[in-house]
């Protein structure tokens, strides 16, 4: 009889966490994401993280400039406050990273990924680490001025943290670009602009869209995403909760149907827990307003406890089949 052994419960590189709320939705074309800290609070997030036997720090919200909900001006909306939130946030990184937390950064819309990674490349870039993005979204997130519909900085992360963007806010972090493409993974992507496709194929990204996703699997999709990860590879998570359907998750400003369901989400979170080395974390475009009951805040909170470590049973390692 054969005996499978026991995988240990996954350590997390780090056990103390931070959680830094950034209550802005300056970046997005709705209304309501600025809520979003608040709703993961009230559906129990430090709660369940400190269950978890991790201590957790709440740094409260980030203050700064409000949302003038003005228009496009040479291809971005509301670009000055943009820059001073990404840079408020990028400081508040930086400083918990620095002082060996693991920050989870609590948004606000995507642009503030900017100043998030920004902030977590500088770090790996001193500590001599390995850096790998996972980002969980159903947008590529790399338009520029020139092709945005819409001048919505949410919609540009990608593309400024690979250096294509404003002056202001690729230096963000002080390195140029603060993100290679072959540092990143996209999960889940379907939808993209037109010219972003392009651009996106010209950078070479590697992209698991969902076409893959239902051809492959989703359990083949994370392998791939985090192949050659070790324990010298910093982690960094940037989930947007439009990443999942919308059946699930109603509580976001840019729906697309056709996204994970329940199982697929968690099968990526348990993945990533599993790896051990997730070291930093964003959880982006939550807006309460559309929410129903506060059902998508627990959601996400349901998701962060799979992340670190929370499982149905012990793992038993799978060994092959003997004849």
């Amino acid at each position: 009889m054969n005996t499978r052994p026991l995988i240990p419960k996954a350590s997390h590189a780090l056990a103390n966490v931070s959680l830094i709320g950034v209550p802005t939705d300056i970046g997005a074309g709705t209304l309501g994401a600025r809520m979003g800290p608040e709703a993961l609070r009230v559906a129990g997030l430090a709660q369940a993280l400190a269950h978890l036997g991790l201590t957790v720090k709440d740094c409260g919200n980030l203050q700064g400039p409000a949302n003038p909900w003005q228009a496009a001006v040479d291809g971005f909306r509301h670009l000055p406050q943009v820059v001073q939130w990404n840079q408020l946030l990028h400081d508040a990184m930086y400083a918990e990273l620095q002082a060996g937390q693991l920050p989870i950064m609590l948004g606000g819309d995507h642009c503030l990924a900017i100043g998030s990674i920004s902030a977590v490349a500088r770090h790996c870039r001193g500590q001599g680490k390995k850096l790998r993005v996972l980002w969980f979204d159903a947008h590529a997130d790399f338009n520029t001025a020139t092709l945005t519909p819409s001048g919505n900085i949410h919609g540009m992360p990608v593309a400024c943290l690979c250096g294509h963007g404003p002056q202001a806010l690729i230096e963000i972090g002080g390195h140029v670009p603060a993100l290679l493409p072959k540092q990143i993974r996209q999960i889940g992507i379907r939808s993209v602009d037109a010219g972003e496709k392009r651009l996106v194929h010209d950078m070479g990204i590697e992209v698991f869209d969902m076409r893959f996703i239902d051809e492959m699997g989703m359990r083949h999709a994370m392998e791939l995403a985090l192949a050659l990860v070790d324990a010298n590879t910093h982690l960094h998570v940037s989930l947007d909760v439009d990443f999942l359907d919308p059946a699930i998750a109603p509580g976001v400003g840019t729906t697309v149907r056709g996204g994970p369901t329940y199982r697929e989400a968690q099968l990526c979170m348990e993945m990533i827990a599993d790896t051990g080395r997730l070291a930093s974390l964003d959880l982006v475009e939550l807006n309460p307003a559309l929410d129903v009951h506060n059902q998508t805040a627990e959601l996400a909170v349901d998701l962060i406890e799979s992340l670190f470590g929370k499982s149905t049973l012990m793992r038993t390692a799978l060994q092959p089949h003997s004849l």
